[in-house]
């Protein structure tokens, strides 16, 4: 266990954690590994022994050490995945993957974070779920955006080029690190996202596609003329999309909040907050869309 702690402490001071975020999670290290050490000994030796291990109940087990040491889930559960970091940069150095994609993907720890304490105010993450593609060593990141390969499930013809439903294609996702999506920033990405799918499609043209907020059609009316994000929607070809009820699942990330269903309650500080803020209160609904393109 001690080495663990020294772990988390070069962690924290090489990820630049917020000093209450490091100095909450250290202490709930601790005292888990007073109250608890075999729980989180059990999640440990699950990931040493396959990657490819069962998320749900590692998340489960993080649950219950949340109920023995009266410490919020959303700490533990991102405590637990920065613990599995360490063996994860292992397995990264057996594969012969660089260290410096292992770092920009683990930075998707401390980007959840940030949600988490913007939304609801707690050191710790409420989308834990969604790390067990990383973890699995399935979703990279890569540059700007990451990246990883599924199937397309549609069909879709461009240019010469053609994708099938059980066409693989490499999927694109947006980690909210409060920077822009400026051109040569997201094509340095897809760029490196070429270069290291390249091996698994040597005889099938190689897409990205992406299902998200951002491909939202009428967005093509709520962003900003000229913007980096119009541009970035625009790259795609939006063949499939649908909108959301009152719910709104997806406010939070443009909002930085947990939406009551009042428009009014929204913050209205820049103009795509602005534009969305009043299109709410217009009736408008949100939503999303999914896309694809072949790079050329």
């Amino acid at each position: 266990m001690s080495d663990m702690k020294d772990y988390l402490k070069d962690f924290f001071a090489r990820f630049d954690y917020p000093k209450d975020a490091a100095g909450e999670l250290t202490a709930a290290y601790t005292d888990i590994s007073k109250k608890c050490p075999a729980l989180l000994d059990e999640i440990l030796k699950t990931y040493e022994g396959d990657c490819n291990c069962d998320y749900g109940n590692i998340l489960k087990i993080a649950e219950e050490i949340s109920e023995v040491t009266g410490i919020h889930e959303y700490t533990v559960k991102l405590l637990v995945f920065i613990c599995l970091s360490k063996r994860l940069k292992e397995l990264y150095t057996k594969r012969g993957i660089s260290e410096a994609i292992w770092y920009d993907t683990v930075c998707d720890l401390k980007y959840k974070l940030y949600e988490c304490r913007d939304v609801y105010g707690i050191n710790g993450t409420f989308v834990a779920g969604w790390f067990g593609g990383f973890f699995s060593l399935n979703r990279f990141a890569l540059g700007r955006f990451q990246f990883e390969i599924g199937k397309f499930n549609h069909n879709y013809k461009k240019d010469g080029k053609e994708l099938f439903p059980d066409s693989d294609v490499v999927f694109v996702h947006i980690p909210r690190t409060k920077t822009r999506l400026e051109k040569d920033i997201c094509d340095k990405s897809y760029k490196m996202a070429e270069e290291f799918f390249a091996s698994h499609f040597v005889s099938t043209p190689l897409a990205f596609a992406c299902h998200s907020w951002l491909l939202y059609p009428e967005n093509e009316n709520l962003f900003p003329k000229g913007s980096n994000s119009l541009r970035f929607m625009q790259e795609y070809d939006i063949i499939e999309s649908g909108e959301y009820g009152d719910d709104n699942p997806d406010l939070w990330r443009l909002f930085d909040m947990n939406y009551n269903g009042d428009p009014d309650s929204l913050p209205g500080d820049s103009s795509l907050r602005r534009a969305y803020k009043n299109h709410l209160k217009n009736g408008g609904k949100t939503g999303w869309g999914f896309g694809v393109f072949f790079p050329r």
